[in-house]
């Protein structure tokens, strides 16, 4: 039977308030590239009526803003949501840091920042707000069968289609199991790196390269026409074989 619609998760959504075209625009070109839903707004107005329309998963909020102010608005929010905030500000101003963090954003980044920081900070923000909600029941695990392989995703092992054990490194299983459940989506070499559980600031690429190639001749699943893992050129590897739990 197929996979249930659960295992397709949707893309971390994130509203970023600013008031500067110039940094929406690239915030949500670098965010969506790595692997998130974007929305913007400008002032509080669009920000209302992103929450109105979308399920936000994070909000990156900028403390100065036509209107009211991003504390004023993190205030308001923080009355009736618990959606996780990160303020920005172009002000390294230690007592607007302590008021925005006493009245509920989840963390703080000052202008100017990379990217990469800001990036960073959300995926461990909505990390720890995820660890924290209540553990929902735990269904019974199922292996997961695609060309006569076999996952054990609970004992964490790989089955040949004769049913012989394939010995995978702690990487190369957490690779295969992120594709797997993701079979039809694109997961990006970043995705994969965090999903390894390495550092994507000092992570390289090629990495995730080395790994797949190493999955391809254990399944052997030709890489010059892949029945299984496919490369996605610019985007990064993709699980294509038709899936079923048992």
């Amino acid at each position: 039977m197929n996979l249930p619609a659960k295992d397709h998760k949707p893309l971390p959504h994130i509203l970023i308030v600013d008031d500067d075209v110039e940094i929406r625009k690239l915030l949500k070109d670098f965010f969506q590239r790595r692997g998130l839903k974007v929305s913007l707004a400008q002032d509080g107005l669009g920000l209302l009526a992103a929450l109105d329309v979308s399920d936000i998963d994070l909000i990156v909020l900028d403390l100065m803003l036509p209107g009211k102010s991003g504390l004023e608005l993190c205030q308001d929010i923080r009355a009736t949501s618990k959606i996780p905030i990160i303020m920005l500000t172009a002000v390294a101003d230690t007592a607007d840091r302590i008021v925005g963090l006493e009245i509920g954003a989840d963390d703080y980044l000052s202008k100017p920042f990379d990217p990469r920081e800001l990036l960073a900070r959300i995926r461990a923000v909505l990390r720890r707000r995820q660890d924290s909600l209540p553990a929902a029941a735990v269904a019974p695990t199922q292996d997961l069968v695609f060309a006569g392989w076999t996952l054990d995703v609970e004992r964490r092992r790989l089955r040949d289609p004769s049913g012989v054990r394939v010995e995978l490194t702690r990487a190369e299983f957490n690779v295969l199991e992120a594709l797997v459940e993701a079979r039809g989506r694109v997961l990006s070499r970043e995705q994969l790196i965090e999903r390894c559980g390495g550092d994507t600031s000092q992570s390289f690429d090629r990495s995730i390269d080395i790994l797949v190639s190493r999955l391809r001749r254990k399944l052997d699943d030709d890489p010059r026409a892949p029945s299984m893992i496919e490369t996605v050129r610019g985007g990064g590897y993709q699980f294509v074989a038709e899936i079923s739990a048992q």
